[in-house]
């Protein structure tokens, strides 16, 4: 009587190990579908302020799109935000955004961010979480023509487009990237 009393209880915790993992999964494939929708949607914006960006997102080798990207500080600061990575306009990833930065600074923003690679070499640099930014690292305002003169550098262009918020700071330099493929 103890034996199937024990495989009952046996299927039993495996069954909700199965449950709990499926409904782990739902919960992952919504949260990438709702970031991916907000790419979308960031990656139109970047093209309403700037019809020339079109052109960067057609011929970039990739691109990644940060579109929340929410930073806040009083004298050290940080900022976090999820993006997708795309490849010849597919996508291939995700990455994770952070940064840390100490100075003059105070208050909270939000912003989204598209960093677009030129060559294979630099969207696969970016892939092995060697692209960092240092201080020195600027990104153009995305704004009407903004595109127009903005020149790769070391392989990248960076534009951010402020979404919500004011904050006395707006570099991008301690930027840390984390690429994980689908």
């Amino acid at each position: 009587m103890k034996r199937p009393l024990k495989r009952f209880t046996g299927a039993l915790t495996l069954f909700a190990l199965l449950l709990c993992a499926c409904t782990l999964q739902a919960q992952t494939t919504r949260k990438e579908k709702k970031l991916v929708g907000d790419c979308v949607e960031a990656k139109q914006e970047f093209i309403q302020t700037d019809g020339l960006m079109s052109s960067l997102f057609a011929n970039a080798y990739g691109y990644v799109i940060f579109p929340n990207v929410g930073k806040g500080g009083i004298g050290v600061g940080g900022a976090a935000g999820n993006g997708i990575v795309y490849q010849g306009g597919k996508i291939i990833g995700k990455a994770k955004l952070t940064q840390v930065s100490i100075g003059f600074q105070f208050g909270g923003q939000a912003y989204r961010e598209v960093i677009f690679f030129e060559h294979k070499s630099d969207l696969d640099r970016f892939k092995e979480n060697k692209i960092e930014f240092s201080a020195q690292a600027s990104a153009v305002a995305a704004t009407a023509g903004a595109s127009a003169n903005a020149k790769y550098r070391d392989g990248v262009m960076i534009f951010t487009q402020q979404k919500g918020g004011l904050m006395y700071e707006a570099s991008v330099g301690g930027q840390k990237f984390n690429y994980s493929s689908f």
